[in-house]
């Protein structure tokens, strides 16, 4: 590894990169490595668009530094396509067309992913207190639920007049 280097595990490679120990994750993620899943959205943890898996755990990458997250596997949105095939959480979602905009997916999907992770059956309220920190500006909130509940084995709800 280079003096002065951090290295870090996304999605799968090892990465040695030039920064302060102290820099976003968020920031080496999409400036460094070039990865535009994760958004940069409110820079404080609060909106969620930053999401990334970190030893499978959601966490908002805008405010654990990278020195912090060097310990532990990350995956971000694209690591979640093994051989072109999108993860069954990103399928949902485009199942559902949950996107107006899509700034929020990235944390969305990853949330979801996240959840499933640790519970392999959630059930409608705990996707619903898995998701409730994250922001969406569009109000698609009616597809988003639909999508993870689609990706959690749950039925899927006809909108009204649909």
């Amino acid at each position: 590894m280079a003096d002065g280097a951090v290295e870090i595990m996304v999605n799968g490679t090892r990465h040695a990169v030039q920064v302060d120990p102290g820099t976003p994750l968020l920031y080496v993620l999409r400036n460094d490595l070039g990865l535009n899943g994760p958004k940069y959205g409110c820079g404080l943890g609060e909106c969620g668009a930053c999401t990334v898996l970190i030893a499978g755990r959601a966490a908002r990458s805008c405010s654990v530094p990278v020195d912090v997250a060097r310990h532990w596997p990350i995956t971000t949105l694209e690591g979640l396509v093994v051989d072109g095939v999108p993860d069954p959480v990103q399928d949902a979602f485009i199942t559902e067309q949950a996107a107006q905009c899509g700034y929020c997916l990235n944390g969305m999907v990853m949330t979801v992913r996240a959840l499933l992770n640790a519970n392999p059956a959630p059930t409608e309220a705990e996707i619903r207190d898995a998701l409730r920190y994250n922001l969406c500006r569009c109000g698609t909130h009616m597809e988003i639920l639909n999508a993870a509940r689609r990706a959690c084995g749950l039925p899927v709800r006809v909108a009204a007049g649909g």
